[in-house]
């Protein structure tokens, strides 16, 4: 204990936080096992500390911001406790067709009124596009009218969107572009939604893992949905989008990205939001689509996924009074922390979010559209 506790201080005193210092993004340490936990379980450990009430810290995103920052995660690598993790990723498929359920049944179920709370009213559960606004709802239209405008979507085009959510960039572009929609997802929560909502619109919700989509497409997009794909099926799935793609068609991936190839994700993202989550690298996807798809356009957001997750947070902040019937205050720790350790992650550069632009190999250029 004694010589955790000056470690983690050291440690941390090189991103310039100070535990119990005066600044927002200084940590308040409330238990002094804290220490020795973060040592063996790391970020895991760092989560589940906050989620029990061991630390508090006025702007957690810029809390981890700092320590990406000044990359400590590198310095805290190799713990064994995490070793078990490690070795599942490393020798099977995490995200086989038995095991692709369970983060729809963890997260994507909670309820969606919890989800309706904090996003916006077209439900866009993914980075929003704040291009001359600061305002959510606006960038998130800008968001979809930016995809639509990619693809070159037209009055009369079949689309495919592969993992729609609640149906909302299915909804917008059956009704501002005309589209015939086919969207699939595997929620239960989510479909029932999305089929009431999109009701009277040429839009199909299909129960359907992305392994059995058949069919052929003018457009086909994938938004949000690729970070539960895993490594081992990134192949795969581009095969599928490329025998739907009618030829000279167009494929938009929006994505989450990490920096560096890796087999599996955060333990705690991994243990308490994204079961079996994993983000692609640059390398992962480029040789996934090799010999299918050329590249058309690749888009980095970044920074917007990060005023995403704060707009999220702060509507997520004042709707806790109408929530907290239904989830308890861990709960609210744990989701607090998921939002702003991310736009924390994504404020200092250690994750991208991606938007892909591709065609089948063969195809001509399409005309810019941005």
């Amino acid at each position: 204990m004694l010589k955790a506790k000056p470690f983690v201080e050291g440690l941390l005193s090189k991103a310039d936080i100070t535990v119990n210092g005066p600044e927002p993004w200084d940590i308040q340490v409330h238990n002094d096992t804290f220490y020795g936990r973060v040592l063996r379980q790391q970020s895991l450990g760092l989560g589940e500390a906050y989620m029990d009430g061991w630390w508090d810290c006025p702007r957690i995103d810029e809390f981890i911001c700092r320590l990406l920052g000044a990359r400590l995660d590198e310095k805290l690598r190799g713990a064994l406790s995490l070793l078990p993790i490690y070795l599942a990723s490393l020798l099977m498929n995490r995200q086989s067709r038995s095991r692709s359920p369970v983060v729809a049944e963890r997260h994507y179920n909670l309820g969606n009124e919890l989800f309706r709370a904090f996003l916006d009213p077209l439900l866009q559960y993914s980075c929003a596009y704040f291009d001359g606004t600061g305002d959510l709802a606006e960038a998130q239209i800008k968001k979809l009218e930016l995809i639509c405008r990619k693809l070159g979507l037209a009055a009369g085009e079949k689309l495919l969107d592969i993992g729609c959510g609640w149906g909302g960039l299915a909804k917008y572009a059956a009704e501002r572009y005309g589209s015939a929609v086919a969207a699939v997802n595997i929620s239960a929560e989510q479909i029932r939604y999305a089929r009431d909502w999109c009701k009277g619109l040429p839009v199909t919700i299909l129960d359907c893992d992305y392994r059995d989509i058949q069919g052929c497409f003018d457009k086909v997009v994938s938004i949000g949905m690729f970070e539960h794909v895993g490594s081992r099926n990134y192949r795969q799935f581009m095969e599928v989008v490329h025998r739907c793609l009618r030829s000279g068609g167009t494929f938009l991936l929006h994505t989450i990205g990490g920096n560096c190839s890796t087999i599996g994700c955060d333990p705690w993202i991994n243990r308490y939001i994204f079961p079996n989550g994993m983000l692609p690298s640059i390398a992962q996807i480029s040789r996934a689509v090799e010999g299918l798809f050329v590249v058309e356009d690749w888009h980095n957001m970044g920074p917007h996924y990060d005023k995403t997750l704060m707009a999220w947070n702060a509507n997520f902040q004042r709707a806790w009074n109408g929530l907290k019937g239904a989830y308890d205050s861990r709960f609210k720790r744990m989701w607090e922390y998921y939002l702003l350790s991310c736009a924390g992650a994504f404020r200092a550069r250690s994750i991208q979010i991606w938007q892909i632009v591709l065609t089948p190999v063969g195809t001509p250029q399409p005309a810019c559209r941005l």
